[in-house]
């Protein structure tokens, strides 16, 4: 019976830390104006991140705008959509200057900076944790 408590306790245990866990991974979205028609997967955003494409599928220029260097949601972003690690990117971006093939896209300090730039301008591309989406943006991609 005892061994049955103990497996019944590390099934609970085990159950509510991968509930927490799940949600402590706050969800974070690519937004663009509401205008925009654009549909983007993961591929499409890192190529606009990375300096690989500059319009959205349907040819208008994309402006991506970065959140706060040294900030979790671009770690985050870094990581999980663009594939690199702070560190790599920003080697990345080195060489790119050095060789004049590039340079990082504009970098603001939070969120808010970031959606009030892309509600602003249909041309700008941002990501932000989704409890910041409103009205004001649309979600083109999630991560």
């Amino acid at each position: 019976m005892r061994g049955h408590v103990k497996q019944l306790g590390f099934a609970f245990l085990t159950s509510t830390l991968l509930l927490f866990s799940v949600s402590a991974l706050a969800e974070n979205a690519v937004i663009v104006h509401p205008s925009n028609s654009a549909k983007l997967n993961q591929d499409q955003v890192a190529a606009i991140f990375l300096g690989k494409a500059s319009s959205f599928p349907d040819g208008s220029e994309a402006i991506p705008v970065d959140q706060a260097e040294g900030s979790d949601i671009r770690k985050g972003f870094s990581e999980s959509v663009l594939g690199k690690s702070p560190s790599q990117l920003k080697s990345f971006w080195s060489e790119k200057m050095f060789t004049g093939k590039g340079s990082p896209p504009k970098s603001v300090s939070d969120a808010a900076a970031v959606k009030e730039l892309v509600s602003d301008n249909p041309n700008t591309i941002g990501y932000v944790d989704e409890k910041h989406v409103d009205g004001n943006v649309k979600v083109v991609f999630k991560f």
